[in-house]
């Protein structure tokens, strides 16, 4: 199916370190796996992209994935009102959108995160679908699902590291502890205010304010949520004298933390 959607550039959206299991290929597509789905898309100029899914799961899966109901033009629009290092990121990162991307597979992706790579991120993620994830898809389009709690758990610490996760293993059998029992209900949480949110996260080990901020920005869509890792903190040292900017930037913070991460580190 052909789409027009403004203000979107799944190619910078793919290299913005705030997904893991969506690619850019040679030829200017995209092709984004999330959970068992799956769907490639390609430019066709302008505004207009060819989807390879049918309406209905556009709009049963990918129109809120990616997020196409919110107005990004106005948001760009407005992070260029007086903040001049703002207004250059958002002109950088123009086209980016926030995933609404699952807890679960959010989750586990940001507590691999820490102190790894994009590519070294990738690399494990795929190595934990391709060993623990059930197969979806035929043909071509076949692919392996993210790993549910209870397929980690059945892992084991020794099954993760092999995945090349290292000291995160625990990190990673904890939280599928929690979910596979449901001591930690992952989609009742969406319901919690950001404060409880963020603590709840954090009762998890291996997940700090950094962490729980990815998640709430990335899967529960808290878009005031902004983490701050080494390349943000050299914004606010470098072009804020040491002062955080993002609790001045409100309903937004999230998305500005964004643009600046994409501006700094290239895409």
């Amino acid at each position: 199916m052909i789409v027009e959607i403004p203000c979107f550039d799944p190619a910078r959206i793919a290299r913005s370190g705030q997904c893991f299991r969506m690619r850019a290929g040679e030829d200017g597509s995209v092709v984004a796996l999330a959970g068992a789905g799956r769907v490639r898309i390609v430019p066709l100029g302008g505004s207009r992209f060819r989807l390879d899914c049918t309406p209905g799961q556009f709009e049963a899966r990918w129109r809120a994935y990616f997020d196409l109901d919110t107005d990004y033009a106005a948001i760009e629009a407005s992070a260029a009102r007086g903040d001049a290092p703002l207004a250059r990121a958002a002109r950088a990162s123009h086209g980016l959108r926030i995933l609404r991307q699952d807890p679960w597979e959010t989750l586990i992706c940001f507590l691999i995160s820490q102190r790894k790579s994009i590519p070294a991120i990738q690399t494990c993620v795929e190595a934990l679908c391709a060993r623990y994830g059930a197969r979806a898809g035929r043909g071509r389009n076949e692919r392996r699902a993210f790993p549910t709690p209870r397929a980690l758990l059945a892992a084991g610490e020794q099954g993760l590291r092999a995945c090349g996760v290292g000291y995160r293993a625990p990190y990673l059998m904890d939280a599928a502890r929690r979910v596979a029992t449901g001591e930690t209900d992952l989609e009742a949480m969406a319901l919690l205010g950001d404060e409880e949110l963020r603590e709840r996260l954090m009762c998890i080990r291996g997940v700090g304010v950094k962490v729980a901020n990815c998640v709430m920005l990335f899967a529960y869509h808290r878009l005031n949520a902004a983490p701050v890792d080494v390349w943000i903190q050299r914004v606010i040292d470098e072009e804020y004298g040491g002062v955080s900017p993002f609790e001045g930037y409100g309903p937004y913070a999230g998305i500005y933390q964004q643009y600046f991460f994409f501006e700094r580190t290239g895409g």
